[in-house]
């Protein structure tokens, strides 16, 4: 089944793949956008941070990024500088973004994402981690 599920991925981070695996076992194949090779337009992140429920500082990603080397931890910072430098370095993205009719979420940890699609799960779901999410039924477990 194909809806209209969008999914901001980085392949290198377990958390995106789970989060897409979880998509998957819904019978959703998303679409899947590469943030890093292909980030979001300046309007496209401004609008997921904030239909996601975020400030602009909640969403960026400090660990593995520039962000201390960057003085981004410095509370003078405007938003707006903030995203100049999100998308200068898209690394900064904290991720994964996953936008569906259902609503628009950081799917941190990616359970999250459940919230955000429809009951269609087939079958039991584990992380990579072994982490069961979904249980024989297809429901939540955690």
């Amino acid at each position: 089944m194909t809806t209209d599920v969008t999914i901001y991925h980085n392949p290198d981070c377990g958390t995106s793949r789970n989060t897409l695996a979880m998509i998957r076992n819904a019978g959703i194949e998303p679409t899947v956008i590469e943030y890093l090779r292909n980030p979001p337009t300046r309007d496209d992140l401004v609008k997921m941070i904030a239909d996601a429920g975020l400030t602009v500082r909640q969403a960026i990603r400090e660990k593995g990024t520039p962000y201390a080397e960057l003085g981004l931890h410095n509370p003078d910072l405007t938003d707006a500088q903030l995203l100049d430098a999100m998308l200068k370095d898209p690394i900064l993205i904290n991720r994964p973004f996953v936008v569906t009719p259902m609503g628009t979420r950081l799917a941190r940890p990616s359970e999250i994402v459940l919230d955000i699609l429809p009951d269609t799960h087939r079958g039991p779901f584990a992380k990579e981690d072994g982490e069961r999410v979904l249980g024989a039924d297809g429901k939540r477990l955690v």
